[in-house]
């Protein structure tokens, strides 16, 4: 059966909706090591990863926390390695189709929490079906569009997690500064209390020397 022009805009439209490419998204806390695999099923295919540190479980937030991201292919090959990083969002193309391995390292002495994403793009529709030069303007364009969506979905994700790193960020100044000022505030009054009682056993000793 001859699909017309209009039924096959309709079917790369609908394949391009219930494609399965999807933005992958973990939070997770760590303590020492962690490790995750995503498949990549295509050679060539690009594959898009952020991850932003949410949160340590210190009394104290410290300017020094980070973790380190080992990423590496199939072959065991490493393609990228982040050291002390607090937020990073990257990308590479898969030179060979399989699991790729993403191994995060915490080296400070308490518990982090970690949003990962994980963004693999390819337009399946477009590989597998006729290279008619009349459809394959209309393919390439809802394949640019397909990874522009995905693209603004990786990205919002992204925005949200260093949103929420920064609104405990500031929290933790917030009580921080309350904190200092609390105990500022004690000194101060301990000191005033300390000097009036100085000064009142100055006044009384020098009392008791005039009555003598």
């Amino acid at each position: 059966m001859k699909v017309g022009p209009v039924g096959f805009c309709i079917a790369a439209i609908l394949a391009f909706i219930f494609s399965p490419q999807a933005v992958y998204g973990i939070r997770f806390v760590i303590d020492r090591e962690e490790c995750f695999s995503h498949n990549v099923q295509y050679e060539g295919d690009t594959v898009h990863a952020s991850f932003v540190v949410i949160k340590a479980d210190s009394s104290w937030y410290s300017s020094h926390d980070g973790v380190d991201l080992v990423v590496k292919g199939p072959t065991s090959d490493q393609i990228h390695d982040f050291r002390d990083k607090i937020s990073e969002k990257f990308e590479f193309v898969a030179h060979h189709k399989g699991v790729h391995r993403f191994c995060f390292t915490n080296k400070s002495p308490y518990h982090e929490t970690i949003d990962f994403d994980v963004h693999v793009g390819h337009f399946s529709y477009y590989d597998e079906h006729a290279k008619d030069e009349h459809f394959n303007p209309l393919l390439e364009q809802i394949s640019k569009l397909e990874e522009a969506l995905y693209n603004i979905q990786f990205e919002q994700h992204w925005l949200e997690a260093q949103t929420e790193r920064q609104a405990i960020v500031n929290e933790a100044m917030s009580r921080r500064a309350v904190y200092k000022a609390f105990w500022e505030s004690t000194a101060l009054v301990g000191a005033s209390v300390l000097q009036v009682y100085l000064l009142r056993r100055l006044f009384e000793r020098k009392l008791g020397m005039s009555r003598v």
